[in-house]
């Protein structure tokens, strides 16, 4: 059985969601909290959550400033983003921070449900959508000193077929254990593999090589490299 806790300032939403969760998760503990001062309090008195849901807008906490708090005061709390924002610099900019996941509002119930288990389940959630627009050199706000800008077709061609196919695996939010199967290798050489992509790549996470992978280039780039 998990444990949620959903931060929005709206009833009619927290139910919605409530509704998603109690429909595809059953048995789940679902807590609330309609600001980010009940949310810290909550917290204060019970950290042992699985997932915090955290809508950038609360009343006490805009933008990002919520984010940033709740990861320096419970920094072993798994935080998704939960938004109507849905800018590219934005989701960045969670991401940066810690959050494990982003999902848009706008993203359908069915769509919902599958991340949130996909994100309860170790993986990270991207909505493929923004994640597949072009990356703007200057607008993804720098939370960490490793924000990136999308790799281009040289960077990706420094990887070997098989970290190109990691890499792919890694764009679509697979765990270390998914990819293992995905690719029938061992755990540890994925983990091989990880750490010589972020090298190569010139990042210092996972996630900053997602972000820094555009999945069309790094497709083209994987399926010249095979027909060699």
């Amino acid at each position: 059985m998990y444990s949620l806790m959903v931060a929005d300032d709206h009833p009619l939403f927290r139910d919605a969601i409530a509704a998603v969760i109690q429909s595809g998760l059953p048995g789940t503990e679902l807590r609330e909290a309609d600001c980010f001062a009940a949310l810290a309090s909550a917290l204060d008195a019970d950290d042992d959550v699985d997932l915090v849901l955290l809508d950038l807008n609360l009343p006490d906490a805009s933008a990002l400033d919520g984010l940033r708090e709740l990861r320096r005061a419970f920094p072993a709390v798994p935080v998704a983003v939960l938004s109507a924002e849905s800018e590219r610099a934005t989701v960045l900019g969670a991401l940066d921070l810690g959050a494990i996941g982003y999902l848009p509002k706008s993203t359908p119930r069915p769509d919902l449900l599958a991340a949130i288990k996909q994100i309860l389940d170790g993986q990270i959630y991207l909505p493929a959508e923004i994640m597949r627009r072009p990356a703007e050199a200057s607008s993804a706000p720098s939370a960490t000193s490793g924000a990136t800008s999308s790799a281009d077709a040289g960077a990706l061609e420094q990887l070997t077929v098989k970290q190109l196919e990691v890499l792919t695996l890694l764009i679509r939010g697979a765990s270390n254990k998914v990819i293992a199967r995905e690719l029938d290798i061992a755990e540890t050489t994925v983990k091989t593999h990880v750490s010589a992509i972020l090298k190569k790549l010139g990042v210092g996470s996972r996630v900053q090589a997602i972000l820094a992978a555009d999945e069309p280039t790094l497709l083209a780039c994987l399926a010249r490299r095979r027909v060699r």
